[in-house]
C-alpha cells in the first residue's frame, strides 16, 4: 500500500515497530532501520541491484527478519522541487514492491541526503574505500531519520490537539 501522504502512513503503521528507510540508486539500495520507539535511525547495509525480483526477495527477507512495519522510501526530487526520470523510477520501484508486501510505503524527500551522508563521513574520517561501502546505507539512515523527526513532530502536535 502507497501512501504518498505521510499521515496516512502514520496512521497505517502500528505502534511499536520499526520502519526501515531505503536510498534506491541505479546499483545499490542502502537499508536503513529504526529502534522499535521510532526515534533514532541506524544504517544497516547495502543491497547490491542485480533485478528487481532478486532485489525484492533480498529486501524484503531482511525487512522481515528486522521486524520492519513500514517503508520509506527516499524520493529523488529535482532541487526546484519538480520530478525527473529518478523520481520516476522510484515510484515505479514502489509500484512493483507493493504488489509483494502488505507493508505500507511512503516516500521521503531525499535532496540532499547523499551530501549530508558523504559530509558525516568525511568529519569522521573516513577512508575513501570505507565511504563507498557504505554511503548508501549512510544516506538511507539520514532520509529515515528525517521522515522519523517529522513523524514524532505529528505525534506532538496530536497529542496537543487533545490536550485542548
Amino acid at each position: 500500500m502507497i501512501l504518498t501522504d505521510m499521515d496516512a502512513f502514520l496512521a497505517a503503521l502500528p505502534a511499536n515497530r520499526a520502519i526501515a528507510g531505503l536510498d534506491l540508486g541505479d546499483k545499490t539500495i542502502g537499508v536503513a532501520m529504526s529502534d522499535l520507539r521510532r526515534q533514532v535511525a541506524t544504517p544497516i547495509e547495502v543491497i547490491r541491484r542485480e533485478k528487481f525480483t532478486l532485489d525484492a526477495a533480498r529486501l524484503l527477507a531482511l525487512l522481515e527478519a528486522r521486524g520492519a512495519c513500514g517503508i520509506v522510501l527516499g524520493l529523488p526530487l529535482n532541487m526546484d522541487g519538480s520530478s525527473g526520470p529518478r523520481v520516476q523510477a522510484t515510484q515505479a520501484f514502489a509500484r512493483n514492491l507493493e504488489k509483494l508486501t502488505p507493508l505500507p510505503i511512503g516516500f521521503w524527500d531525499e535532496r540532499l541526503s547523499t551530501v549530508a551522508a558523504e559530509r558525516a563521513l568525511l568529519e569522521a574520517d573516513t577512508s575513501r574505500k570505507r565511504r563507498k561501502e557504505v554511503i548508501d546505507q549512510v544516506a538511507a539512515g539520514y532520509i529515515l531519520q528525517g521522515a522519523l523527526d517529522r513523524m514524532a513532530h505529528m505525534t506532538r502536535q496530536q497529542v496537543g490537539e487533545r490536550d485542548e
